[in-house]
C-alpha cells in the first residue's frame, strides 16, 4: 500500500486517524516509510547543542557560562546531580564524531556555538578567543569535507555568566547590544562556509524554565505557595529535574515577558545585521527555532477549542507571531495586558518578517481545557487560562517515554504543520528537533541498551505524519533527529538517553556505539527502499560489521 493511499481523517477535538482497511495495515505503512517518499533535496540531519555535548568547560580559553555556574554551584537542580563539565567530550572527539555522521549518511548537522567559548568576557571589548573560534572553524571544515552541511544555532541557552552577574542577562535590555556583537562575530568568522543560521533555540524553554519554573538558570521562580504548580508545569517540556535547588524568587507575572521581549529583539537585530551586511555576499539563510507541545482540545466544546488555541499562542505564537506580523498574539495582549511589553514602531518594523525559515522542535502533545478560575496572582502559569492533561477519560494521549513530560503523539506533529501553514503565511519550515528518550537504566549492559526499537518506531511514525502534511502543501524542507548522541539533557542530566548513538559514560572514554535506531537511520538514508525492522537477535558477525561501519 502506498503512503498516499491512506486517508487521514481529522475532526475537531479528536486525534487524526488512519482509515485504512485495518489498524495493522496503517502500522505497516508507517513502518515502510522510506527516503524516496521525500524530495531529493529534503534535508535529513541530526542535532546537538554546545553545553550538552562539548565539555571542556574551562579549556581552550572558554569563559564560564550560566549552565557551568548553575550546575556546579547548585547540583541539586539536576536530576542526577551531574553537570556538563565533560558532557560527552565532543570538544576533543569531534573528528571522530564527524566520521560517525558520515557513516550514518547524514547530510546536515545542527549544532550550537557557545557564546562564552567565543567571547569569554561576554563582549567584544574583552576579547575574542582564538582557540574557541579555531575549534568551530575546524568542526565546520571537517563537516564540509565529509559533505555534511552545517546548520548553526547562535544561542542555545548558554550565556556568559559574567553578563548574568553584571546586569541580569536577558532580563536587561543591555543584552540586545551584546548579542548583536556576538552574532556579528559569528557571521564574520564562519559565514563564508555556513549557509544556514538559527538565531535562538527554543526561547520559550529558556524563558519559562528559567524565569517561571526555576528549573534552568538563573532559576528564578515563584513564591513558595505556587511551587507545586510550577513543578507540574515544568514537567510539560524540557523540565525533568527534581527541582531540589532553591528558587531565586522573581516575578512570574512580568519577568518572563521581559525576557521573551529581549530575546525577540536579539533575534530581530541579528537577522537585520546578517541581511544588511552579510547575506548578499555569503548567500545564506537565517531563521529561528521554536518549540511546541501541541494543545489538543480536551472536549468538543467551544471553550476547550478556544483554550487550546490560547495554549498554542502562549507557547509557539508568543515567539512566531511577532516575527510574522510584528505583534504578539491577540490572546496574549488581552490576557496579559500592561504586563506584556510593546514593540515601538521602529521595533515592529525590525521584528516583522525577520526570518527566511522557521525551525520547529516537536516532541509531544497535551490535552487542553478551559480554566475559568480567576487567578489570585499574576503569573505566566495562569495567564492563558488553560489546564493541561496527558489523559482524556483516563486514557493517555500516547505512550509515555523516559521523561514524565514526553508522551508519544505522532499525529500532533501533523497538527502543528497544518496550523502553521494556515496561521503564519505558509512559511518554509524545518523540523530542527524531534526525538524520544529512554531512562538511562544502569542495570543494562551496553549491548542491551542498543536495542531501542521505541526510537525507530517514533521516527517512522513522525516521518509518516510529516509526509502527510507535505501532501497537504506544508512547505517543509528538512528533518533533524534529536539527538545524534546521548548527552547531558539539561535538568535531567544523564538520567535519560535521547541519542541514536549510545555513549558509554562509565568507561571514561565516552565510547560511541550505534543503537538499532542508528542502523535504521543509516539504512533509511542510504537504501532505495525501506529495510524492515528485524527483531531477531543480531549475529556476532553482523554486529562486528555494524560497529566497523561496514556495508
Amino acid at each position: 500500500m502506498d503512503i498516499q493511499s491512506n486517508v487521514l481523517t481529522i475532526t475537531s477535538g479528536s486525534s487524526p486517524t488512519d482509515t485504512s482497511s485495518n489498524g495493522q495495515a496503517a502500522k505497516s505503512t508507517k513502518e515502510r516509510i522510506k527516503r524516496s517518499d521525500f524530495p531529493s533535496d529534503f534535508v535529513f540531519g541530526a542535532a546537538t547543542a554546545s553545553y550538552q555535548v562539548e565539555g571542556a568547560w574551562n579549556e581552550g580559553g572558554k569563559g564560564m557560562s550560566n549552565w557551568d555556574y548553575f550546575t556546579q554551584s547548585q547540583p541539586g537542580g539536576i536530576s542526577d546531580f551531574s553537570n556538563g563539565t565533560i558532557a560527552i567530550d565532543h570538544f576533543n572527539m569531534f573528528k571522530d564524531d564527524v566520521v560517525v555522521m558520515k557513516k550514518l549518511g547524514l547530510k546536515a548537522y545542527r549544532f550550537s556555538l557557545s557564546w562564552p567559548r567565543i567571547l569569554p568576557g561576554g563582549r567584544l571589548c574583552h576579547g575574542v578567543s582564538k582557540e574557541g573560534v579555531q575549534f568551530y572553524n575546524d568542526l565546520i571544515d571537517a563537516l564540509l569535507a565529509a559533505d555534511i552541511e552545517p546548520y548553526i544555532t547562535i544561542f542555545h541557552w548558554d550565556i556568559p555568566q559574567c553578563l548574568q552577574l553584571e546586569y541580569g542577562g536577558f532580563l536587561h535590555e543591555r543584552v540586545v547590544q551584546d548579542f548583536i556583537e556576538y552574532s556579528e562575530i559569528c557571521f564574520w568568522e564562519f559565514g563564508d562556509r555556513v549557509k544556514y543560521w538559527i538565531t535562538l533555540n527554543e526561547p520559550w524553554s529558556f524563558t519559562v524554565q528559567g524565569y517561571v519554573a526555576g528549573a534552568f538558570p538563573p532559576n528564578r521562580g515563584v513564591t513558595p505557595k505556587d511551587t507545586e504548580e510550577t513543578k507540574k508545569h515544568a514537567r510539560l517540556h524540557r523540565g525533568g529535574g527534581k527541582l531540589l535547588t532553591a528558587f531565586k524568587y522573581g516575578n512570574p507575572g512580568t519577568e518572563p515577558y521581559k525576557v521573551a521581549h529581549n530575546l525577540i529583539l536579539c533575534h530581530a537585530h541579528a537577522v537585520d545585521i546578517y541581511r544588511t551586511k552579510y547575506q548578499e555576499s555569503q548567500g545564506g539563510k537565517i531563521g529561528i527555532t521554536n518549540c511546541i507541545s501541541w494543545n489538543e482540545p480536551l472536549t468538543d466544546s467551544q471553550e476547550d477549542k478556544d483554550a487550546a488555541t490560547r495554549g498554542n499562542d502562549f507557547m509557539l505564537g508568543w515567539f512566531v507571531e511577532p516575527v510574522v506580523t510584528g505583534e504578539y498574539p491577540e490572546s496574549m495582549i488581552k490576557n496579559v495586558g500592561d504586563r506584556l511589553p510593546k514593540f515601538s514602531e521602529k521595533e515592529e518594523k525590525l521584528v516583522k518578517g525577520s526570518y527566511d525559515f522557521l525551525g520547529i522542535n516537536y516532541y509531544t502533545s497535551t490535552y487542553t481545557s478551559d480554566d475559568p478560575t480567576k487567578p489570585t496572582t499574576d503569573s505566566y502559569l495562569t495567564d492563558s487560562r488553560t489546564k493541561t492533561s496527558h489523559e482524556r477519560n483516563k486514557v493517555p494521549i500516547g505512550a509515555q517515554a523516559g521523561s514524565d513530560w514526553l508522551y508519544i503523539v505522532p499525529w500532533g506533529i501533523y497538527r502543528v504543520m497544518v496550523d502553521m501553514k494556515k496561521r503564519y503565511n505558509d512559511p518554509v519550515i524545518y523540523i530542527t528537533e524531534n526525538g524520544v528518550d529512554e531512562v538511562n537504566d544502569k542495570s543494562k549492559t551496553s549491548t542491551e541498551a542498543l536495542k531501542d526499537d521505541i526510537r525507530i518506531h517514533y521516527h517512522q511514525e513522525h516521518l509518516y505524519y510529516l509526509k502527510l502534511a507535505m501532501d497537504q502543501g506544508v512547505n517543509l524542507k528538512g528533518y533533524f533527529i534529536w539527538s545524534l548522541f546521548d548527552n547531558f539533557e539539561w535538568a535531567a542530566g544523564f538520567s535519560v538517553r535521547f541519542g541514536v548513538m549510545y555513549v558509554d559514560y562509565a568507561n571514561g572514554r565516552y565510547t560511541r556505539l550505534p543503537k538499532r535506531s542508528a542502523v535504521w537511520w543509516r539504512n533509511f538514508l542510504t537504501k532505495p527502499t525501506a529495510v524492515p525492522l528485524k527483531n531477531e537477535p543480531e549475529k556476532s558477525e553482523d554486529r562486528r560489521k555494524r560497529l566497523r561501519g561496514s556495508t
